[in-house]
């Protein structure tokens, strides 16, 4: 039987009686419906796992016995940022969990010049808790220790002036150049545009920033399969995969 893997955020230690968040409580004994005595993995973010067992389970609350703690984290090392600009409804959210899955190191949404999607004020607050919750229940499914980095949702010109990655490719399916497979950089970060695309300003202007044109075949990429394409041949070259 699958041992569920759990999100929390609050401080773990070996030996010690842990409260798990009401969310988590509500998922271990209403909707899988586990009781006392059944196994657990536990994670926090911090770094590594915890085997644990659940001591109790109340009306809101489950509480569980924290165990042996595991170091391994299943990260790439390639560090992976992936900037891209905000797309509508599920896409966007379908793009957050597969990059999570396939070992991005960093997520940075986009507002760009075809951006459609509105941000700022309270609904970028409950946009950002929404993706991140995406991100832990990805991490969990996935069995990676720590979460992905998510950024607030920035403009890409100002994004531009803060890259520091050894390499940078802005995915430009009119651009006939591929990955260099025989180079070996420490970190990447991959610009892909929302529906429609970049702009031929927003991709002169990374050009200028160091970034070199991608193309990934001779067929035009949806938002959400380009990340997922890209990324898994950055991970085949250079990451785990």
């Amino acid at each position: 039987m699958r041992i569920p893997r759990i999100f929390t955020e609050q401080r773990l230690q070996t030996g010690e009686l842990a409260e798990l968040e009401e969310s988590a409580s509500h998922h271990l004994s209403k909707v899988l419906r586990m009781q006392a005595g059944r196994e657990l993995i536990l994670f926090n973010g911090k770094g590594g796992e915890f085997a644990a067992t659940i001591h109790e389970v109340s009306k809101k609350h489950v509480t569980v016995s924290v165990a042996t703690h595991t170091a391994d984290n299943r990260e790439s090392p390639l560090v992976l940022e992936l900037a891209i600009g905000i797309s509508r409804g599920e896409r966007f959210e379908w793009v957050l969990q597969k990059a999570t899955e396939l070992g991005v190191t960093k997520i940075t949404p986009l507002i760009t010049e075809r951006t459609e999607v509105k941000v700022g004020g309270d609904r970028q607050e409950k946009m950002l808790d929404r993706w991140q919750q995406i991100l832990v229940s990805a991490c969990e499914q996935c069995q990676r220790n720590l979460l992905p980095e998510l950024s607030a949702p920035i403009h890409i010109s100002d994004w531009l002036n803060t890259v520091n990655s050894e390499f940078r490719f802005v995915l430009h399916h009119r651009d006939s150049k591929t990955l260099p497979a025989d180079q070996k950089p420490n970190s990447v970060s991959l610009l892909i545009g929302p529906e429609g695309g970049l702009s031929e300003t927003e991709i002169t202007l990374a050009q200028e920033k160091n970034f070199n044109a991608l193309t990934l075949g001779p067929r035009v990429l949806r938002t959400e399969t380009a990340p997922v394409a890209a990324i898994s041949l950055v991970q085949y070259l250079w990451g785990d995969f």
